[in-house]
């Protein structure tokens, strides 16, 4: 007897190969490019013995986004085409609870780097705000630990949550109490709720006010060379500047509206909107690590020179 397929068991086999095929190209691009930021980052450090503070953030936000792409493809991939897999109990919720930190890390030392800007660029003379310019150096390591800690925090709570949750249904689906299983589900996924949008808000927060913090400091100061009828090239400069972080605020909030809409049960349907959600959240730590490699001149000038080696080696052959 011949297997008959159905046209929307085609169209949803046809949908789960090109989202595999996509989140695969913009992981693995994604990968490359922070791996490539991390690795010239530590051979700078071997070189110099030391990294200032932008270039310890850089680092470590590399480091966050190669693992939580890597980590966040293998969870996707086994969602999509062995879905049985994540029935194990042990499988879903360590990959799980390191994506989560994983992509907690990552939010919050995209933070550090939008504080650390704000601190360094902006000028205020609000005397707590000179304290933190003076000591914006020695304030970065503990931004950075305490990051770590919350991150480290969230991923082991979700983790827990998950494995008792995981037991529980087990346990009570067996002795057919299915009435308790389904108020026991929701009360975790009001915890899972709660803790997810704790990190995102906290995290987005800080951006978003270092960011107008910034722009506002650079509106300011763009105001008073207009007065004092400076040259167009400084002008310019900050005009450039406040496109540029404008440019970040609204790559970050579109980010963080489309990672807070994964959390609800809706989005986890199979169509065109959550596919582009999909797309953008794999696509958003390649794109964004590729802006800050051409903002630094040093990081751009190696990234030009490997790929014009590349590109005399292909030429050769």
């Amino acid at each position: 007897m011949e297997a008959c397929h159905s046209p929307q068991q085609s169209n949803i086999t046809s949908y789960r190969a090109t989202t595999v095929a996509i989140i695969s190209l913009e992981t693995f691009a994604g990968m490359w490019i922070n791996a490539f930021l991390v690795c010239v980052l530590c051979i700078a450090w071997v070189k110099k013995k030391t990294l200032n503070s932008n270039e310890k953030i850089l680092l470590l936000l590399g480091c966050s986004r190669f693992w939580h792409l890597c980590i966040s493809w293998v969870y996707s991939f086994l969602s999509i085409i062995y879905p049985s897999y994540l029935y194990v109990r042990p499988t879903c919720t360590f990959l799980l609870s390191i994506q989560n930190f994983c992509y907690c890390s990552n939010l919050w030392f995209s933070a550090c780097l939008f504080v650390f800007y704000c601190i360094k660029i902006a000028n205020f003379r609000n005397s707590c705000f000179v304290y933190l310019k003076v000591k914006i150096d020695r304030i970065v390591p503990w931004l950075l630990l305490g990051s770590v800690l919350f991150s480290v925090a969230i991923g082991s709570s979700l983790y827990n949550i998950i494995d008792k949750a995981q037991c529980n249904n087990h346990n009570s689906t067996g002795q057919g109490h299915f009435s308790k299983v389904c108020g026991k589900m929701d009360d975790v996924f009001f915890h899972i709720y709660f803790i997810y949008g704790f990190g995102f808000v906290t995290s987005f927060t800080a951006v978003i006010f270092s960011a107008l913090l910034l722009l506002f400091s650079l509106w300011r100061h763009k105001r008073k060379m207009q007065t004092n009828s400076r040259n167009n090239l400084s002008m310019d400069a900050h005009i450039r500047a406040m496109k540029s972080i404008l440019s970040f605020l609204v790559m970050y909030s579109i980010n963080f509206v489309f990672l807070t809409s994964t959390v609800i049960p809706s989005t986890q349907e199979e169509n065109s909107l959550v596919f582009l959600v999909y797309i953008f959240l794999y696509g958003f730590p390649g794109v964004h690590s590729l802006i800050l490699i051409f903002s630094n001149p040093k990081l751009k000038k190696t990234l030009i020179r490997i790929l014009s080696h590349v590109n005399c080696k292909v030429c050769m052959r």
